[in-house]
């Protein structure tokens, strides 16, 4: 058994004196792990490090073992992000929640969309919002997507406002006024059709959207907390 893709670099564990078992997580395969060699190697020691992209080749015998993997670099960003605090937790709040995603289920839409943010984790201005949206994309695939498009109460959905905590559905400005408090703000990045460009503020709402549902559907039922990286990453547009 063996197969040769792209990969993300979640975590590595270090096994015996000199090699490491690496968790990937992969387009056509999901989050898998195998066993690299020589992983203490003065030259391997900075391809493996997580958020780094690899060529990844996995092997073994029967499909259920653990495999070997060998790795070639593709896109060595690691060290850039140990030079930038925001977009390191970031990074580690991505790989820390696609670490929820079962083992060897493919998640096309997930890899793409984590490929895309790890590109954009340079530029402070974009990763923000497409973090929001991104996570976004990880209750997609734990099926649990929430309805931004068309107002639940059959309101105006030009004027979408409010997200309704029970049912993830958006809700127009008219229609969610009366219960506003108890509703959970819709930024205009979101909305259908809406702008590109983001406060801190909105990015805030964005994060505190997608983040109710993360904590609900996501990490209370498996008794888990929102990530330590996560929570530092809001609190830079907090403060």
């Amino acid at each position: 058994m063996h197969w040769r893709e792209e990969g993300i670099i979640l975590s590595i564990r270090r096994h015996g004196e000199n090699a490491a078992i690496v968790e990937l997580f992969t387009r056509e395969h999901g989050r898998y792990l195998g066993l690299v060699h020589g992983a203490r190697s003065r030259a391997r020691r900075p391809v493996l490090q997580p958020g780094n992209v690899v060529d990844a080749t996995w092997r073994a015998r029967l499909a259920d073992q653990l495999g070997t993997l060998a790795v070639e670099p593709v896109s060595l960003k690691a060290g850039t992000f140990m030079e930038n605090a925001a977009a390191l937790d970031a990074l580690l709040s991505m790989i820390t929640l696609t670490q929820l995603v079962p083992e060897r289920e493919a998640h096309p839409r997930l890899y793409d969309a984590s490929r895309f943010l790890l590109d954009a984790l340079e530029d402070a201005e974009l990763w923000p919002a497409l973090m929001v949206r991104w996570e976004l994309g990880l209750l997609q695939e734990f099926g649990f997507g929430l309805d931004l498009s068309r107002c639940a109460g059959g309101g105006s959905n030009e004027d979408l406002a409010f997200v309704s905590p029970r049912s993830g559905r958006a809700v127009s400005a008219e229609m969610g006024a009366p219960y506003a408090e108890r509703m959970l703000p819709l930024p205009p990045f979101l909305r259908p059709g809406g702008l590109s460009e983001t406060t801190a503020a909105q990015v805030v709402d964005g994060f505190a959207l997608t983040g109710y549902f993360i904590t609900r559907h996501v990490l209370s039922p498996r008794s888990m907390s929102m990530p330590e990286a996560r929570l530092r990453m809001v609190s830079r547009f907090t403060g």
